[in-house]
């Protein structure tokens, strides 16, 4: 066997170009998910599905969150049913342990969500950085982004200014840090309550209901809709980010068509 001839700089070049094509592309698009985990990814995935341009943001290198690992460092991860109707879908294997408890690898239904989400024609852009909101007119209409390294960056040597992206709706799916209500209540727009502590049995239905428009073109999925309304924690048990991940995604088409 032997592989083709091509040289260092075409390897870059490839990079450089491919890279910078699609990222014009979704300098605007139809809605950008900040945060990839379970319930971004999922969004993510319903969005594309139906036809709209999706950009999913994280500021980790890798997709998933807490997905990945589940609970104390043991890559279990428990879904409630019918959140298993879910990893049906994604072809992502579990077993049931108890009536209405399932087990799953977090590595192997984690990638079967990522697969999923970028089969369905999402655009993903990682180590990237939530900085802060583009609001006009009293709405949501964007997100201000920048390389997550900048941050970890000592402030005397980070004069790096953050890049816009206009977005049709924003969903916030950060997890417990809820970042882009956070810059929103720091503007005195949106109050955030603080997620509660931990009830599994009344966590994961609370924050699907609460899964809504939180602020004109802004949508709260997952963990980010407990901390902004103060609803239980749940721990690592997915199913209710799942489908708050499929909630967001009924109430932002919604607020397309209006």
């Amino acid at each position: 066997m032997s592989f083709s001839k091509i040289s260092e700089k075409q390897v870059t070049r490839a990079i450089i170009s491919e890279f910078a094509k699609e990222f014009e592309d979704y300098i605007e698009n139809d809605v950008t998910i900040i945060g990839a985990g379970p319930s971004g990814l999922i969004a993510a995935r319903e969005f594309a599905r139906k036809g709209e341009k999706t950009l999913l943001i994280e500021s980790n290198n890798y997709l998933g969150g807490g997905f990945w690992l589940g609970g104390y460092l043991m890559n279990k991860v428990t879904f409630r049913a019918p959140a298993q109707e879910i990893l049906d879908e994604i072809g992502a294997p579990y077993k049931e342990v108890e009536d209405g408890l399932y087990v799953a690898d977090g590595p192997h239904a984690c990638s079967k969500l990522v697969a999923a989400a970028c089969d369905a024609g999402v655009k993903v852009l990682n180590m990237t950085q939530f900085d802060d909101v583009v609001i006009k007119e009293d709405r949501v209409c964007g997100v201000v982004i920048n390389w997550t390294p900048v941050s970890a960056l000592p402030r005397a040597i980070t004069c790096v200014d953050p890049v816009g992206i206009e977005s049709k709706l924003v969903v916030d799916a950060t997890g417990h840090d809820a970042a882009v209500v956070s810059s929103l209540q720091k503007r005195g727009l949106v109050d955030i309550k603080g997620f509660g502590p931990m009830w599994v049995e009344e966590s994961e239905d609370a924050v699907v209901e609460h899964t809504r428009e939180i602020y004109p073109g802004l949508i709260v999925t997952g963990m980010a809709a407990a901390t902004t309304f103060g609803l239980p924690r749940m721990g690592p048990t997915f199913g209710g980010m799942l489908l708050s991940g499929k909630r967001a995604v009924e109430v932002t088409m919604e607020a397309l068509k209006r």
